[in-house]
């Protein structure tokens, strides 16, 4: 398989300057080789006397259609590589207008105007300067045609699909009417100018022939293609058959019922239930959150969530889904489990009623067998908190890190070996009564002046030396104890984020849950012993106020403003200026947290997924959070990334702050 700089988050690394460098050296060759930094010659499509342009594009057009479909086809890169820019009519029809006027009357675009530059035309330059100016008075007139950049917006939308062909058929017609192009460019010429320099010679005729050729020859590989694509998926990441039966015999490819009830109960985004049975017997009855995929299109459904996803396959019994599990497995799935006893077993061990158990049942296990119920077999509703506010019930389950930590599962492995706590509480408070062995952290000590920009969080070396001091290593599973403010332990996970560590969570509903559950807490402060914390990550996540400039604006971001709507919208100013960055949506923190029995809790995954999935495209749309230092930004980045699985979230650490202090930056105060 070929990895593109795209696939690989690589687009901006040093790597990929030094290919667009080479490519640029091969681009502008190949324009003055073929006469483009000559603005008669390319002026010349126009009165159909030089019909180059036509061929050299239709050429180059060919060339990578032809090329890129037969690399998919052999199976060495495959389309979800590829950066696709999206199809928005508005932008596009008015800025191809544009284009061509300009080319029509300049006789050049960009790049043949700076191949004419190399080769010293002054008029070259004078369209050039032009663009320059033309680019700053876009700029500052983008407000004006903001709304074009939304007009028609259809996503990365393939031309063959949008006229009901399939790639094949298309790669063909396109490559026939190129072909077509070609000789009517020549006829052109030869009516216009008395010459035509390859029509009727022999090597037109066989470039045709090739051409036509190639693109037919796609048709004969397309059985073979959709063949290694439902079985030939296996690489370096597929499973041995050696691991595959211990993972068998170890039961580590199952999910018990009742641990896959409550993940769906609780909106568990990186979760996905298929259901392999006919479609017949999915409309029957399925469990509720499950999609239905026959065995016949289980590698085209699930590619999308390969090792993105905890899959979960489940049928009546076990003999399907287990042979399904084998082959992905094979192709390189490793995370694929089996729902234990199938369809029949979770109508058992979930929805069987409490009063038809012939085992005896308690009272706090006859109340989640009731929840089950009226979520799986009722309205679909999780169960309201009664008036009386009972917390939800903690369960020792392991926790997805990064993530939330159950009280629980914390209770039963605090003393395990590489578990530290961390306490993000007021020293009164912990001084008070703490979870035994926790250690105190301010929030406050990860932050710092950085470029002249106060609160912000520390370079990777200070913070690592701070986690040395702490005595954590980066093996340890790390979890952090707030009060009731969770921004302050999702500002001190930033620093772990930030070092690259795998694994640390959040208490779920802090020491306030801990107490409530009548978990052990303690007054002693433990002895530390210092550790050797290597600062070796790279942050990917942070960004600065110009990268926040450059993506304001585009259509495939999305910049959340976390402060509280008064300040969000100017009528409250603590800053320099009041407002918002332009464009910029509304979300207050304050909006993904809830009080339950007096423990303040972020809200369940599912109320937060569905609030952010009307401000969000997508999972993989690009996001920006910010507010006013960072600090309820990093609530909202945690339950974004962590919580809900957006895969592209950025934090402006500085936010506000720093915007407003930075006059040139635009500001606006109107949602």
């Amino acid at each position: 398989m070929i990895n593109t700089l795209y696939s690989l988050d690589a687009l901006g690394s040093p790597a990929a300057f030094f290919l667009a460098l080479l490519v640029g050296f091969g681009f502008g060759f190949a324009l003055e080789r073929a006469g483009f930094s000559s603005s008669r010659r390319l002026a010349g499509l126009f009165y159909f006397t030089d019909m180059a342009v036509v061929k050299v594009m239709f050429t180059a057009l060919v060339t990578a259609m032809l090329g890129l479909s037969y690399m998919v086809a052999f199976g060495w890169i495959e389309m979800d590589r590829i950066f696709l820019m999206p199809t928005i009519y508005g932008a596009q029809i008015a800025g191809g207008l544009l284009f061509g006027v300009g080319f029509a009357m300049g006789a050049w675009c960009p790049g043949t105007a700076v191949a004419g530059m190399a080769a010293g035309r002054i008029d070259a330059l004078v369209f050039l300067l032009g663009a320059i100016g033309g680019s700053i008075l876009f700029n500052e007139l983008f407000p004006l045609v903001r709304n074009l950049y939304t007009a028609g917006d259809q996503g990365a939308k393939m031309a063959y699909a949008a006229l009901g062909m399939s790639r094949n058929a298309f790669v063909l017609a396109l490559t026939l009417a190129a072909v077509a192009a070609f000789w009517l460019s020549e006829w052109a010429e030869k009516a216009r100018t008395g010459r035509a320099p390859y029509l009727g010679t022999p090597f037109l005729k066989a470039f045709s022939l090739a051409l036509a050729a190639l693109a037919a020859g796609l048709f004969v590989l397309a059985p073979a293609t959709a063949a290694r694509a439902a079985m030939d998926k296996a690489g370096p990441g597929a499973m041995s058959e050696s691991a595959l039966l211990a993972a068998v015999e170890d039961a580590l490819d199952h999910i018990e019922p009742e641990e896959l009830a409550d993940r769906l109960m609780a909106g568990d985004p990186g979760l996905l239930l298929a259901d392999v049975r006919p479609a017949a017997e999915f409309d029957a009855f399925h469990i509720r959150g499950a999609i239905n995929v026959p065995l016949k299109q289980l590698v085209e459904t699930l590619e999308p969530y390969k090792n993105r996803r905890m899959i979960v396959l489940y049928s009546n019994g076990m003999t399907h889904p287990a042979q399904a599990r084998d082959a992905l497995a094979r192709m390189g799935y490793t995370t694929v489990y089996l729902l234990t006893d199938g369809l029949n077993g979770f109508r058992e061990r979930v929805l069987k009623p409490a009063s038809l158990r012939a085992e005896p049942i308690s009272a706090a296990q006859t109340s989640r067998i009731n929840a089950w119920r009226r979520y799986f077999a009722g309205d679909g509703k999780a169960p309201e908190t009664p008036a009386a506010a009972v917390l939800p019930p903690s369960l020792p389950t392991p926790p997805k890190l990064p993530g939330l930590v159950e009280p629980a599962w914390l209770a039963e492995n605090m003393a395990g070996p590489g578990v530290r706590i961390l306490d993000a509480r007021a020293q009164p408070q912990y001084n008070t009564a703490h979870i035994p062995g926790s250690v105190r952290v301010s929030p406050e000590h990860f932050r710092g002046v950085i470029g002249g920009v106060s609160s912000m969080l520390l370079p990777a070396d200070v913070l690592a030396m701070h986690m040395s001091l702490l005595g954590i290593k980066p093996s340890d599973t790390v979890v952090i104890v707030p009060g009731d403010r969770p921004e302050d332990a999702t500002l001190v996970s930033m620093a772990f984020a930030r070092l690259g560590h795998e694994r640390y969570g959040i208490l779920n509903g802090g020491f306030e849950r801990w107490a409530a559950e009548k978990q052990p807490v303690g007054t002693d402060i433990p002895a530390i012993e210092p550790s050797d914390y290597p600062a070796g990550a790279k942050d990917v996540f942070t960004m600065d106020y110009r990268q926040v400039r450059e993506h304001m604006g585009l259509k495939d971001t999305v910049i959340i403003d976390v402060r509280p709507e008064e300040f969000y919208a100017g009528r409250k100013v603590e800053e320099a200026r009041g407002g918002h960055i332009p464009g910029a949506l509304n979300r207050p923190y304050s909006e993904d947290v809830t009080k339950v029995g007096g423990v303040t809790l972020l809200k369940p995954a599912n109320d937060l997924a569905g609030a952010y999935a009307r401000l969000i495209p997508s999972r993989d749309t690009k996001v920006i959070v910010h507010c006013r230092t960072g600090h309820q930004a990093s609530q909202t980045f945690f339950v974004l990334r962590n919580l809900l699985g957006y895969t592209n979230v950025s934090w402006y650490d500085a936010g506000w702050s720093e915007w407003a202090a930075r006059p040139e930056l635009p500001a606006e105060t109107t949602p």
